[in-house]
């Protein structure tokens, strides 16, 4: 069982940036890919960044390469999303998720956060 808890959400201008972390519970946590998810209002929830146990594979949706960065700490179950050049198009709540599937499919992901809201003002 791996329970997850993101903070880090918030308001910020257009340009800004964001760090979301997500803390994990359970021993299990390095044998999980870890991703980073959004869901904007009126829309499916979609992949945004995710990472191996060992952090030495990173996948990102095209939309946020260049902008986001996903890294881990396995020693502190946590793992993060540093997010720069915000932009409105990227406002949305965002879900830490914990997955066996290397493709980050989002109805294969075995546990979910429970959402952390990120607004970008224009």
């Amino acid at each position: 069982q791996v329970q997850l808890v993101e903070s880090g959400g918030g308001l910020v201008p257009a340009g800004g940036s964001l760090r979301l972390s997500c803390v994990a519970s359970g021993r299990t946590f390095k044998s999980y890919f870890m991703g980073w998810f959004r869901q904007a209002p009126g829309k499916e929830r979609e992949f945004v960044a995710g990472i191996s146990w060992s952090g030495g594979m990173t996948r990102y949706t095209g939309s946020v390469k260049g902008r986001f960065t996903i890294s881990r700490d396995n020693a502190k179950n946590t793992v993060y999303l540093q997010m720069n050049s915000l932009k409105p198009e990227d406002t949305a709540v965002y879900y830490c998720a914990a997955t066996k599937d290397l493709t980050f499919t989002p109805r294969r992901v075995d546990y979910w956060g429970q959402g952390t809201q990120v607004t970008v003002s224009s």
